[in-house]
């Protein structure tokens, strides 16, 4: 009987968003069970907040630099009484943990670890678009039916923001060391102008640290809203659910926007796949092999107003 269940997932915010419809599986499978995640502390507020779990811990990740750590961590593991590890993270990381909690009896383990009861051994996983992938992985489990991530329960009152009725929201940013995802900022700014024109605001989502690209755009769209630095996980699901429309490039705050069921356009480069990565719902991909060569006119030409 399984009682007690640990699943591991421990990032990015774009993996993590998709491991939700697993998350989500797992606790359907197990209705009754007592279910921990394994998760880092940039996530730990959503997946509180997430209808799966009973506990979460946090994976400081420590390095063999530090044994008195990875000691602290192997004690954690092994006296959670855990009697099935589903690792939906599948790194040498999150697979050197199964060897951490020996020797002697180990959970039940789904992965790709050595040894592991439920090896994942799917000649193509390294092929296979991450829902495809840990939706194969759970079948080897005995777990069917998982379903893309659905993150309505995750939606914070964004009433503090006073937003207007018709908004379109951008996300210009991303992963600062592959500028490559990222379309020109000026060609933000350009589609900002056309939907103000149109009657719809621009609302500007990113990090504290994209709080540059919210101020370029506003100075040249003045009716943008610029939220960079202010939203949490929460509310960029709920303004997606709020807006007419979302545009952003490859980065995790989309798979936030998807999740909560609003529409969007994503923006790829050759620098990712979307056929690996990509979200799956209401979902218009837009690729080229540069970002430089993606014009205004076809971005707008997603949008679902004129």
């Amino acid at each position: 009987m399984i009682r007690r269940i640990l699943v591991i997932k421990l990032g990015a915010l774009g993996d993590f968003v998709q491991a939700m419809g697993p998350a989500a599986a797992i606790r359907r499978h197990h209705p009754d069970a007592e279910i921990t995640l394994l998760t880092t502390l940039p996530f730990a507020e959503l997946a509180r907040a997430a209808p799966y779990f009973d506990r979460v811990w946090i994976d400081a990740r420590p390095g063999f630099g530090h044994p008195l750590e990875l000691a602290r961590l192997r004690r954690r593991l092994r006296g959670g009484g855990f009697d099935r590890v589903y690792d939906l993270q599948t790194s040498d990381r999150s697979s050197f943990y199964f060897h951490l909690m020996g020797p002697g009896r180990r959970p039940e383990w789904s992965g790709i670890a050595r040894g592991a009861s439920h090896l994942h051994g799917h000649p193509a996983r390294d092929f296979m678009h991450t829902l495809d992938r840990q939706a194969d992985q759970l079948r080897d489990a005995g777990i069917n039916d998982v379903a893309p991530p659905d993150l309505v329960w995750a939606q914070t009152d964004v009433a503090r923001f006073d937003l207007p009725s018709r908004l379109l929201l951008l996300v210009p940013g991303g992963a600062q060391h592959r500028p490559r995802k990222r379309w020109p900022l000026a060609r933000y700014a350009a589609l900002a102008g056309l939907a103000a024109a149109a009657g719809v605001v621009p609302v500007v989502v990113g990090g504290g640290g994209e709080a540059a690209l919210g101020r370029a755009i506003r100075e040249a769209a003045p009716a943008t809203l610029d939220l960079t630095g202010k939203t949490a996980f929460g509310d960029v699901v709920a303004l997606g659910t709020r807006a007419l429309h979302a545009v952003g490039n490859d980065t995790g705050p989309m798979h936030l926007i998807v999740a909560g069921g609003a529409s969007a356009t994503i923006l790829y480069s050759d620098a990712s796949d979307p056929a690996l990565t990509a979200p799956r719902g209401r979902v218009t991909i837009l690729r080229r092999s540069s970002l430089e060569d993606l014009t205004v006119a076809e971005v707008a030409a997603t949008l679902p107003f004129g």
